[in-house]
């Protein structure tokens, strides 16, 4: 087991975000890379669990929970309330953990997280749908190039 940073697994459970979502999350969009999403799915929670032990990884993660409680629930009227188009700081969080965990590769895809919001992605607010999209295309795209 792997020591995870900041409590953060807690504090995603607080949000409603597990590692069972994550994984049915990642499994939506996952692409058989010569393995079965079966066997692909327990492999990509291990990267998952070793991702939040990285300081930088789970430190992006904290500040995307704080940043949604304080902006997103917080705050009456609040301007970003529905994720507008000038919200730029929660993509940048997301791609931030992409990157970290699965490099350049894993900006792409990012991008396919962040525009299908598959599973527990849907229901958060805007920091956390993209940080948690960024764990998991970090993980996925990082399996994928492992498996290749």
């Amino acid at each position: 087991m792997v020591h995870e940073m900041f409590g953060i697994s807690d504090r995603l459970k607080e949000k409603g975000v597990d590692m069972e979502k994550m994984l049915d999350a990642a499994m939506e969009l996952y692409v058989p890379h010569g393995l079965p999403a079966a066997d692909a799915r327990p492999r990509i929670g291990q990267m998952m669990e070793r991702s939040l032990g990285d300081p930088n990884v789970s430190s992006l993660l904290l500040a995307a929970v704080l940043l949604e409680d304080e902006l997103f629930w917080k705050t009456k009227n609040s301007p970003i309330k529905d994720d507008p188009v000038f919200l730029l700081s929660d993509e940048i969080i997301g791609m931030a953990i992409a990157e970290c965990i699965g490099g350049t590769y894993a900006r792409f895809e990012f991008t396919r997280y962040d525009q299908k919001k598959p599973g527990v992605l849907r229901s958060l607010g805007p920091f956390l749908d993209d940080a948690v999209a960024g764990l998991i295309a970090g993980c996925t795209s990082r399996f994928y190039s492992e498996c290749a």
